[in-house]
């Protein structure tokens, strides 16, 4: 890039020479004039010569001299605008990692403000209930899940909050607020003649439709999906970020100040993260409740593909892998150093027994 500028002042200076050469020719620059022009191009070029080049080898080019690039979080919005009059909202919300959803349970009975839905026999790990009260002519439905998510449909945010509030007691592991409000999922929906479907992160839902508290329990756990994904992947960030400063110690060539008992327990957090993402939730296939379930499957697969969450979590393990060699390259190092420090305690007690024996044969034979 600097190369390329020098050319172009080249080629400015050098045309400012030749302007004043072809002025000279009809007479309306003096000679003297033109013999000026070309002495501050020549000095201009010889200053050009003694400018310094940066080699592909020299320190400015080195890798080493690059900073650790942060990945910047994705921030999320319920709705930078309001929605429109004819459109409502499905918010979902991830705060805990598990809900204690028997006593949620008892608790909204005694509350009375909602009331519990059943939606099919074998729906299981989720907690559908209606508000009792109208606000308007959609009605308000929410979905709780065991795996500590929970999708509104329809609610207005104060109400939300108050309803967030009110799962704390029966939350297990809880989020950091911060947290919880900054990884938000929000499609819009609303009714429509024809059949129920998921367009440009629209729901449009039938009137005609039997099942449509299933339809929104379908969309509800594409949602509520994205989300708890969305804090695993907050997770491995600021995992990430805790680990940079180790891989500068690296780079550097500094002193590893990781024990081996804490890189152990930052393996376990990796493989606690990893079995979350693969082994305990769906990310990876689809839930049995579709299979036999066509249309419901369909709608929750394009859920899936509009929250990107495949390619999410392909990324998600790639990260995790590489998070995987790092700790395991730690712990290798911090072994071999136990190792070498190992053998050189055992040197020195050798070293410290022969002179012992020395001793022992110098005072019997003097």
């Amino acid at each position: 890039m600097a190369r390329r500028c020098c050319l172009l002042l080249c080629r400015r200076n050098w045309s400012c020479v030749s302007d004043v050469a072809r002025v000279s020719t009809f007479g309306d620059v003096s000679s003297s004039a033109l013999g000026y022009a070309k002495t501050e191009a020549r000095s201009w070029f010889r200053g050009l010569g003694s400018f310094a080049w940066p080699h592909a080898r020299s320190p400015a080019c080195r890798f080493s001299s690059l900073p650790v690039k942060k990945r910047l979080a994705r921030k999320k919005t319920v709705a930078e605008q309001p929605a429109p009059e004819s459109c409502s909202l499905a918010v979902a919300y991830s705060t805990a990692e598990e809900y204690n959803l028997a006593s949620l349970a008892k608790a909204l009975q005694k509350q009375g403000l909602y009331e519990q839905k059943t939606l099919s026999d074998d729906v299981a790990d989720v907690l559908c209930a209606a508000a009792k009260y109208k606000l308007d002519e959609e009605p308000r439905n929410m979905f709780i899940f065991r795996e500590g998510s929970v999708v509104f449909w329809n609610f207005p945010e104060i109400e939300r909050k108050a309803i967030l509030q009110f799962l704390k007691p029966y939350e297990e592991n809880s989020y950091s607020s911060t947290l919880v409000e900054q990884e938000i999922e929000a499609l819009e929906f609303k009714h429509h003649e024809h059949r129920t479907r998921l367009v440009n992160g629209n729901i449009f839902l039938s009137p005609q439709s039997p099942d449509t508290d299933l339809e929104k329990y379908t969309f509800s756990n594409g949602m509520a999906l994205s989300v708890k994904l969305a804090i695993w992947e907050a997770s491995l960030d600021a995992y990430v970020e805790s680990v940079e400063s180790i891989i500068e110690d690296m780079k550097e060539g500094r002193t590893i100040t990781m024990t081996r008992e804490h890189v152990f327990r930052k393996t376990g957090e990796l493989f606690s993260l990893r079995h979350l993402i693969n082994l305990s939730s769906d990310l990876l296939d689809t839930p049995d409740f579709y299979w036999d379930r066509p249309a419901l499957e369909s709608h929750y697969l394009k859920v899936v593909r509009y929250m990107n969450i495949g390619r999410r979590t392909k990324v998600m393990n790639e990260k995790l892998t590489h998070c995987c060699e790092l700790m395991e390259l730690l712990s290798h190092h911090l072994e071999d150093k136990h190792h070498v420090r190992l053998e050189v305690m055992i040197i020195v007690l050798i070293m410290v027994e022969v002179v012992f024996e020395c001793l022992h044969y110098a005072a019997k034979f003097f």
